[in-house]
């Protein structure tokens, strides 16, 4: 990926918002704007003092209300400015947003199970994720590009959306994608920039990075 080889030591978290009631009622949000819960505020807050302390440099978030709600708490803690992008909004799935798990399971059940296959699916008849990638990654990509050498750039985000941008930015065939598994409601990923491209050092963490010591011994 562009700007991924230079070797500059730089550090992109991905952060997945906080909990809404659509979460806990595992209905598929998509891109309809939900709210965070009172729990979802309280988890962005405590989350955001821990990602302070890896000072970022640039804080982008999606422009829905639980991903901008959850990145304001970091920029009240840090200072920075938010930079909001639709490109960063989760994945349109049409028919499926508003549903339960059990109800696309029901509904479209040749559907899901063809998309947990790791096949391109238009889930609902929205976006494939390779889709959501191509919007998503870019803008990613183009805020890391503005850090400097060995700064840090947190990504406010949705899980699906992080899930197919680590898949992009790691250069993964997207039927892998899935692999990675998903994120807890404010947990984040860590991508560092290595001579090599870009290396995922953390997934779904909720604590804060510690050094891998000896991994490939």
């Amino acid at each position: 990926m562009n700007g991924s080889s230079s070797g500059r030591g730089r550090r992109i978290v991905l952060w997945r918002h906080g909990q809404t009631a659509w979460n806990l009622e595992r209905r598929f949000q998509g891109s309809v704007d939900i709210e965070l819960t009172e729990t979802g505020v309280g988890q962005a807050h405590r989350a955001a003092r821990l990602l302070a302390s890896l000072k970022p440099d640039a804080i982008v978030a999606s422009d829905l209300r639980r991903a901008a709600a959850t990145a304001a708490e970091l920029a009240a803690i840090t200072g920075l400015d938010i930079t909001h992008d639709a490109g960063l909004r989760e994945t349109y799935a049409g028919a499926w947003q508003g549903l339960t798990h059990e109800e696309i399971v029901e509904r479209y059940d040749e559907q899901y199970a063809a998309w947990k296959r790791g096949e391109p699916v238009r889930r609902g008849g929205g976006e494939l994720e390779t889709e959501v990638a191509d919007r998503a990654a870019p803008v990613v990509l183009d805020h890391a590009d503005k850090l400097p050498d060995g700064g840090t750039l947190v990504v406010v985000s949705h899980g699906g959306t992080i899930r197919t941008t680590i898949g992009r930015l790691l250069g993964l065939e997207a039927r892998h994608w899935e692999g990675l598994g998903g994120l807890s409601n404010c947990c984040w990923s860590v991508l560092g920039e290595g001579a090599r491209g870009w290396r995922l050092l953390e997934h779904n963490a909720g604590t804060l990075p510690e050094p891998v010591l000896g991994d490939d011994a």
